[in-house]
């Protein structure tokens, strides 16, 4: 049996024959080979060429190895963005194990039952997080100061990292990666309970790298990346940026001054970021003396962009603009190249390359182009599924009349006639007023066009006469004379009479994640009792 039949035989993947499965790990030696003089990574002033970084990566990998750690065994990483975490992730993956990036936000209950749940054998955290495992590190079974590792110190119960790796080989370190491997494990940002462990293959991953190849990047890309390592938003950029010879920039911490102020010096040609991100960076009062003229594409994932900062953009910011939407489960992905789409802003675009997407209704049936539903969807870079929760994974799955497994997005949304995907809610946030379905997409579109709206986000509240109804929560530009009372009646005027709201209530801030996607679930229990 093929690589490609056993990755076909243990994922929903459809499998690709014409595109070469290529190990993530193979592709990063064969880029320190040809390029090893050719700076890899900067980060905070360090810099690191590929002839100083892969010497470090082979540590890792023969530590691990001492350590008794096997094919698809987990390492949990717990830190902030910096050289020796790039290390460990890329160490981790060629001695065949599995990363486990672990979030900050997370709280030390969900943190413990994260470290459970993925079977990790070794953790290695930084001074800033240390925080969060001390509740509960004592407790853990099989955890000791052998495989409890710390970046930037080290005490009685943490082992330096630099001392750990010290004496390990630097040799060329090869062991055998299979299509269907763990490449990492990445829990979801729930807000409650232990989230889901998102287990993704070197298969997902290896087609992450060739669409970006395709998108243009190669060995001239000088790429900034301003999310933390623990989220997808940052990996599906960093990780074809080294796989293709590329230039990674990492901010450990997003600052919108120290950002324009790297991206000019650096002469940055890509970029991820957030939609909140673009608000900031935008609205910087110094942003267009900036020289920005070497980038070549900036990419949004995470949350919608809205149309109005897309429009920004387009204006004052060169390269081009594209938005990405899908799940770090994979299967569903769309692509909006906005400097060619300019009369598409308001969508999320087109199915991306390899993926068919389609819309249901409540009963499982697909419905027609134009009409309302949830979007599911397959492709050839499919997650593996939840980590030891089977049961999560088959709540996930849509079959086809045709027998194709696809993944349920949560997320509603219609086609337009052209196949350009126009998002609404999460299926979970639509509002249902009087019978009527409400989108809070919809209400919020129409707020982000007035000229002193700066953020702005719609929730349900309850209604004794409606069930529930929509409240308008809004941050005002500085300077700003609009109140509650007159943008209710503004928006209200420009709204269906169904989708009319209740109130509209003037914040400081939105709570957000830290890829900047707004808490709505927060704002929910904050309003409940209004």
């Amino acid at each position: 049996m093929s690589s490609s039949q056993a990755a076909a035989n243990s994922l929903y993947n459809d499998i690709d024959p014409e595109i070469p499965f290529i190990p993530y790990p193979e592709r990063i030696r064969n880029m320190a080979q040809k390029h090893p003089d050719r700076i890899a990574l900067k980060c905070e002033g360090r810099v690191r060429t590929w002839n100083e970084l892969m010497p470090r990566i082979n540590k890792v990998s023969h530590f691990l190895k001492t350590q008794g750690l096997t094919r698809g065994d987990k390492v949990a990483v717990l830190a902030k963005s910096s050289v020796e975490y790039v290390e460990v992730f890329l160490g981790t993956l060629q001695a065949g194990c599995c990363i486990v990036p672990l979030s900050g936000m997370a709280s030390s209950v969900q943190l413990e039952g994260m470290i459970k749940n993925s079977e990790a054998k070794i953790l290695m955290i930084s001074r800033s997080t240390k925080e969060l495992v001390d509740p509960f590190i004592g407790g853990l079974s099989g955890f000791s100061r052998k495989n409890c590792l710390g970046f930037d110190f080290e005490d009685d119960r943490w082992t330096s990292y630099d001392t750990a790796i010290e004496t390990a080989s630097d040799a060329e370190f090869i062991t055998d990666i299979s299509p269907e491997d763990p490449f990492n494990l990445i829990y979801s940002s729930g807000t409650t309970g232990v989230p889901k462990g998102i287990e993704q293959s070197h298969y997902m991953r290896s087609q992450h790298t060739f669409r970006f190849e395709n998108l243009g990047m190669g060995p001239e890309a000088v790429t900034l990346t301003s999310t933390a390592l623990y989220s997808n938003t940052t990996l599906v950029v960093m990780l074809p940026t080294l796989a293709l010879g590329g230039q990674l920039i990492l901010m450990p911490k997003f600052n919108t001054d120290e950002y324009l102020k790297l991206a000019e010096a650096e002469r940055v040609t890509h970029s991820m970021l957030v939609p909140v991100q673009y608000q900031r960076i935008l609205a910087h009062p110094d942003f267009d003396k900036f020289d920005l003229s070497c980038f070549e594409i900036k990419f949004s994932t995470s949350a919608p962009l809205r149309e109005g900062v897309k429009l920004d953009a387009l204006k004052r910011w060169p390269g081009k603009l594209v938005e990405m939407y899908g799940l770090t489960e994979g299967g569903i992905g769309t692509v909006l190249s906005a400097t060619d789409y300019p009369d598409k802003l308001a969508s999320v675009g087109m199915a991306g390359e390899g993926v068919d997407l389609r819309i249901i209704d409540e009963e499982g049936q697909e419905v027609d182009q134009g009409r309302i539903g949830e979007i599911v969807g397959r492709s050839d870079a499919m997650m593996t599924g939840y980590y030891n929760r089977q049961d999560l994974t088959d709540e996930m799955l849509w079959t086809s009349p045709d027998g194709k497994i696809f993944f349920k997005s949560g997320d509603m949304g219609r086609f337009d006639e052209d196949g350009f995907l126009f998002l609404l809610d999460r299926k979970k946030d639509m509002i249902i007023s009087g019978g009527f379905n409400i989108y809070a997409a919809d209400i919020e579109a129409e707020l982000d066009a007035h000229p002193e709206v700066e953020d702005v986000a719609v929730i349900a509240i309850p209604s004794e006469e409606w069930g529930e109804t929509p409240l308008a929560l809004v941050v005002l530009t500085e300077g700003s004379n609009s109140t509650s009372d007159t943008l209710k009646t503004w928006v209200n005027e420009r709204l269906g009479k169904s989708q009319r709201v209740s109130g509209v209530v003037l914040r400081d801030d939105l709570p957000r994640s830290t890829i900047g996607k707004v808490l709505k679930r927060e704002l929910r229990e904050e309003y409940s009792e209004i």
